[in-house]
């Protein structure tokens, strides 16, 4: 989003510092709560009642994230302003640089603030809860590792990291990602929406002013074979296009970022970011369980459906020493 690594100030190991991991955390504490239920979105009348506490918390949450993005952003414009900035690095300079039709800015600095926000948070859940979970998965199954390794060699090798413009020929990551997806999504239900008018969906009659729930879990046994089983292989099939395999479901099966007019507007840049962080994962590291375990342990939190126990695996370099200064994962 702005172009600029964020590492740990005054941490030996480069890791993340108190800055970094606010920040994340105020993320997620925000994306909790999306998907949280409040009695006041039934009885509005109860809102400023705040009965279960969300809108402290979240607006808390906010404060901390708009205190580390606003000041990146007025520092932004002002360079543009001054000519200090010419050319655009990324997505922060595209928004600055948008013109409507008539020439003028499309997006006003409150909306550039806004948008950067919302990116953020459509993009960090999901991959990271995909990459983890996939790799709890794959450290039990070795010979999915294995496969996947494979094609990254195949298509990669082991002279160069692997590059965005890797991601259409790397079929079985994809697929791997997607199984990930169908089991474990971020969250059991996709965000709340309301019909605005009387409609007719799989077979269900919705009146208008319904909320509707869709469940984000593919574990159908009539759609799926053996739905509880890791199997990125169920992905593989012809009709994918030039892009090979997608990591949006266009029917609805499981959800992994939406379709649709009501679709995540990350979809794109989230689906790259899995990827990425996923493929070099692997491509960088042979990985195997932690010394004393046989295999990963799969139990899902109470709370949520993240891993209960924060994946521990151990990982050995596989690639030339010079390339690991670049892998940025």
């Amino acid at each position: 989003m702005f172009n600029k690594r964020y590492f740990g100030k005054g941490k030996e190991d480069g890791g993340p510092g108190k800055e970094e991991e606010e920040h994340v955390e105020s993320l997620f504490t925000v994306l909790k709560h999306i998907n949280s239920f409040i009695l006041s979105d039934y009885v509005p009348w109860l809102r400023p009642l705040d009965l279960e506490g969300h809108e402290k918390i979240v607006s808390e949450a906010m404060r901390i994230l708009n205190g580390y993005h606003d000041p990146i952003v007025d520092e932004r414009l002002k360079q543009w302003i001054e000519g200090k900035k010419k050319k655009p690095e990324d997505l922060l300079d595209a928004f600055i640089l948008a013109k409507d039709s008539n020439g003028k800015p499309a997006l006003s600095v409150e909306e550039i603030k806004a948008q950067c926000t919302e990116l953020i948070l459509a993009t960090i859940d999901n991959p990271s809860n995909a990459a983890e979970w996939a790799m709890a998965e794959m450290l039990n199954k070795p010979e999915i590792l294995q496969k996947a390794t494979e094609e990254i060699d195949s298509v990669v090798g082991k002279n160069r990291l692997v590059q965005e413009t890797d991601i259409p020929k790397l079929n079985y990551i994809k697929c791997c990602a997607r199984e990930s997806f169908r089991l474990h999504p971020i969250a059991p239900f996709n965000i709340p929406h309301v019909s605005n008018s009387d409609a007719t969906a799989a077979g269900y009659f919705i009146p208008k002013g319904s909320h509707v729930l869709i469940g984000r879990r593919g574990m159908n046994p009539n759609i799926w074979d053996e739905p509880l089983v890791f199997k990125p292989e169920r992905h593989l099939k012809d009709g994918w296009g030039s892009g090979g395999v997608e990591l949006i479901e266009n029917e609805l099966r499981f959800i992994s970022f939406g379709v649709g007019r009501r679709g995540c507007i990350g979809a794109g840049l989230g689906s790259v970011v899995t990827i990425m962080l996923f493929a070099r994962l692997i491509q960088g590291f042979t990985w195997d369980a932690p010394p004393n375990e046989t295999e990963i342990d799969l139990s899902e939190s109470k709370d949520d459906l993240f891993l209960a126990k924060p994946l521990h695996a151990l990982a050995k370099p596989r690639l030339p020493d010079a390339l690991y200064t670049q892998l940025e994962c």
